[in-house]
């Protein structure tokens, strides 16, 4: 069975795999730098950060970051569900979904006007998850 919780500091040693194969999916080497102060932010909640895991048969499967901020098109806050990974022997099991519903909730409890993310386009399996959960825009991100 799969649970989902907030992310603790005694889950460091856990959660880097997911970090290292979320990042490798895309391509992605964050400096050691950028890791230790994304994992403490997210445990210590600062700068609006938000971190939920997903738990099988006591091992770590799953995460999900998000990032709270103000927005102009709105009084309250937007919810940015940054990063979501699910190892390849979690997939399959509903992690990925439970993890989303754990955005959903804590965007909820703070009261949160919307959440969203973006994903690659042929990021298939996840897209059609995001496809039962959210409704796709017509955005298109550009980055500099």
């Amino acid at each position: 069975m799969t649970t989902v919780r907030p992310i603790l500091e005694s889950d460091r040693d856990a959660w880097l795999p997911l970090w290292h194969g979320y990042n490798a999916f895309y391509r992605n080497e964050p400096a050691e730098e950028v890791t230790r102060a994304t994992f403490r932010r997210l445990c210590e909640g600062t700068d609006g950060f938000f971190g939920l895991v997903a738990e099988e048969d006591g091992g770590l499967v799953g995460l999900t970051h998000a990032v709270f901020h103000p927005a102009t098109w709105t009084t309250g806050t937007y919810c940015y569900l940054e990063d979501l990974f699910v190892s390849r022997g979690g997939r399959g099991s509903g992690a990925g979904r439970l993890l989303i519903e754990g955005v959903y909730a804590e965007a909820d409890r703070r009261g949160a006007d919307r959440v969203y993310w973006h994903t690659q386009q042929y990021n298939g399996p996840a897209r059609s998850l995001y496809d039962a959960v959210a409704h796709a825009t017509s955005f298109v991100v550009y980055i500099r």
